[in-house]
């Protein structure tokens, strides 16, 4: 039985293939730029109204689509708070490691801009940190794949603060705790002002002296 003609299209993926040319998946870059879409319009809820205030309804009439073809994109709410997690970690990472590119040896200057570097991230954006730090999205769990990057910045800087001296894991418990605490503390009672942040170094010198770190040269 003879095979059928190829039609235009294919002799072009063979042609293309042959002359070691990479073919576009254009669906794959319009589905990747539709979801683009719905994120950046989830976060733009998110710091207008409130990481809770996100609806599917509104996602979608912002980006110009009914909320039912969504679906096609998204498979539920919860996946949207997934994927605007698994970003804020991967992008809060990321910076890290562009900071830890010139972070200074010396231990005590080294745990302060850290410390400096993960407070301004945090108060930059307050639907943010609540996503990635605080339980604020009733029944949310994050998945594997986007809570990978979560586990990889703790286990890195665990290993990077417990490096800097004779520091325990208590003691890199009470570092983290006691960022945790300063940044809620910016956002209860000093949002958008610097009574808080005017402490920090304060604060983080306590700890270092605490810990036995030697004094800023």
């Amino acid at each position: 039985m003879p095979a059928e003609p190829l039609t235009s299209s294919q002799h072009r993926r063979i042609l293309l293939t042959v002359l070691g040319t990479p073919t576009r998946d254009r669906k794959s870059e319009r589905r990747a730029a539709v979801r683009r879409e719905i994120l950046d319009a989830a976060w733009e809820i998110a710091r207008e109204s409130g990481l809770s205030q996100i609806t599917l309804r509104d996602v979608a009439s912002r980006i110009g689509m009914q909320a039912p073809s969504l679906y096609t994109h998204v498979d539920s709410k919860m996946a949207i708070y997934d994927a605007m997690y698994g970003e804020a970690w991967a992008d809060y990472r990321d910076s890290m490691l562009r900071l830890e590119e010139e972070l200074p040896e010396h231990p005590r200057v080294a745990i302060h801009r850290v410390s400096r570097h993960f407070y301004d991230y945090a108060i930059a954006d307050h639907p943010r940190y609540q996503l990635m730090n605080e339980r604020v999205i009733p029944g949310f769990e994050p998945s594997a794949e986007s809570y990978a990057p979560a586990v990889a910045v703790l286990e890195h800087g665990r290993s990077r603060i417990l490096d800097l001296g004779e520091i325990t894991e208590a003691d890199f418990l009470i570092w983290v705790s006691l960022l945790g605490g300063l940044v809620s503390q910016h956002f209860a009672n000093d949002p958008g002002g610097t009574r808080v942040t005017d402490v920090l170094a304060q604060a983080v010198d306590m700890w270092a002296d605490a810990v036995g770190l030697p004094p800023t040269p």
